[in-house]
């Protein structure tokens, strides 16, 4: 079992950046795929990026590429997403998850999630 708290969200005027993390409980953390995913009122559940469990492969979805950057901290049961030069269109609820059940890491299919952190991009 793995419970997973994300932190970081808020009110950002565009431009701007934020830092999300997720913190994970549970001693298999460090053994799952991690991936974040938004939602925004009305839309459906969107895949925004996604790390390997080692931190050596990450994958991001083409509405964020180049702007927003998934790690993790292993030894901290935490995963972050830097998130640069926010658009007004990036407002959503941000979802952290844990444990990928296909692959790629795309599909929202994953075993674990968090309650999410509000995202406000101002334009």
């Amino acid at each position: 079992q793995v419970q997973l708290v994300e932190s970081g969200g808020g009110l950002v005027q565009a431009g701007g950046s934020l830092r999300l993390s997720c913190a994970g409980s549970g001693r298999t953390f460090s053994s799952h795929h991690m991936g974040w995913f938004r939602q925004a009122p009305g839309k459906e559940r969107e895949f925004v990026a996604a790390i390997t469990w080692s931190g050596s492969s990450a994958f991001y979805g083409d509405s964020v590429k180049g702007r927003f950057t998934i790690s993790r901290d292993n030894a901290k049961n935490t995963v972050y997403l830097q998130m640069d030069s926010l658009k007004p269109e990036d407002t959503a609820v941000y979802y952290c998850a844990a444990g990928t059940r296909s692959w790629p890491p795309y599909r929202p299919d994953y075993a674990y999630w968090g309650q999410g952190t509000q995202v406000t991009v101002s334009s």
